[in-house]
């Protein structure tokens, strides 16, 4: 019956699951955030509301992402989390609201999270040239991140291009968004908002994602130009 779950071929019902949390001592928000899910998983789409004081709001994301084969992402204003260095992932995640241990706790899921890059057959990310040029933790930090995506960008599965500033209207506009693929379940739209995560299901809707991501990459620098420019603004920074 687990296995029929996992593989998606029966989804269980709301009072099965929560006779598996209690089996497993799961309580509290993250027992309800479960159950609510549970609730609306015959439909075609999900839309996850995040807890704003959850270290791991991303936890559903988080086992799609460690179960995928493929990735393409789309980031316009900021560096992937994947290929965030340290520094950098501290910097994004420190806000007023969060306490320090809050934010240590967020960033060692968000390190431990790099691990996948290592499993998938491809990862291909499409980064807009304002997230380069943010000044996030400052010039230091952010030539560390900029020389960690030049380092990265060497892995063999991995494919980096950058989106100049100055085009023309494209989908990309609308926003961030994730593609993800897997080798026995359908494949997924993972889109993050500041007080819900979207998971698009829908064949068509899929569909029109990817022909949006095959858009802005054909309009993206190529894998060389990408890491030419990098390095410009690395050596702007240092100025």
């Amino acid at each position: 019956m687990l296995s029929l779950w996992e593989k998606g071929t029966r989804v269980p019902k709301v009072k099965e699951v929560a006779a598996l949390l209690g089996c497993l001592s799961i309580v509290g928000a993250e027992r309800e955030r479960i159950l609510e899910l549970a609730e609306h998983a015959h439909e075609p789409d999900w839309l996850e509301k995040v807890m704003p004081n959850a270290p791991l709001s991303l936890t559903s994301y988080i086992e799609c992402e460690r179960t995928a084969t493929g990735i393409a992402t789309w980031h316009p204003l900021l560096i992937p989390g994947l290929l965030q260095s340290g520094d950098y992932a501290r910097a994004v995640l420190a806000t007023k609201r969060r306490s320090r241990e809050e934010v240590d706790k967020r960033l060692l899921v968000r390190m431990a999270r790099k691990e996948v890059l290592g499993s998938l057959t491809s990862y291909r990310a499409t980064i807009g040239e304002a997230a380069l040029r943010a000044s996030i933790g400052g010039p230091t930090v952010m030539i560390d991140q900029l020389d960690h995506l030049l380092t990265v960008a060497e892995r063999a599965n991995v494919s980096l291009r950058v989106m100049p500033l100055g085009m023309n209207y494209h989908q990309g506009l609308c926003g961030p968004f994730s593609i993800l693929d897997f080798a026995d379940l359908r494949p997924i739209v993972f889109s993050e908002n500041l007080g819900s995560n979207v998971y698009l299901y829908d064949e068509e809707q899929v569909a029109e994602y990817r022909k949006a991501a095959k858009d802005i990459t054909n309009l993206a620098l190529s894998e060389r130009d990408s890491c030419t420019l990098l390095r410009e603004v690395i050596a702007d920074l240092e100025v």
